[in-house]
């Protein structure tokens, strides 16, 4: 069997808070952990349809962590142009 691998790096303003974020996703084919200016997951496997389908996944929990993680500077700079006004 052929073992397919690769890796997705994405930059993030908080690296730790989106990696942690994903940590529960660390399971068999991908391992996610932040790196300098964002974060780094490792993909590897043998069967195509499972990394495909745990890449979507990981994907749309990126989206949701980045979000997540961002939510406090966002409130923040809306309180600051509040302020402002």
């Amino acid at each position: 069997m052929t073992r397919i691998e690769g890796t997705i790096e994405t930059p993030h303003s908080l690296p730790g808070c989106v990696a942690a974020a994903l940590e529960p996703d660390n399971l068999t084919l991908i391992r996610t952990y932040p790196v300098r200016g964002g974060v780094r997951a490792e993909i590897g496997g043998i069967r195509l349809r499972s990394i495909i389908a745990s890449v979507d996944d990981y994907l749309m929990n990126l989206a949701i962590a980045e979000e997540i993680c961002n939510l406090p500077v966002r409130s923040e700079r809306a309180a600051q142009n509040k302020d402002i006004e």
